[in-house]
């Protein structure tokens, strides 16, 4: 049967697969990259505020 043009297709078993394949791995990306990837820039700003606020050595 023809495909209209303004219409979508049905998404078939394996456009299926392919999907929730890509959607796993997104979450394991952000599991492993973008997770440290914070963890990192949280705990840079917590050096510079604790450096920026120590008290200062007078003598």
């Amino acid at each position: 049967m023809r495909q209209l043009k303004g219409k979508p297709k049905k998404e078939s078993c394996r456009d299926k697969r392919e999907r929730k394949q890509a959607m796993q791995q997104a979450r394991q990306q952000v599991m492993t990259v973008v997770l440290p990837t914070l963890a990192v820039f949280i705990l840079l700003i917590v050096l510079f505020v604790y450096v920026a606020t120590r008290p200062g050595t007078e003598i």
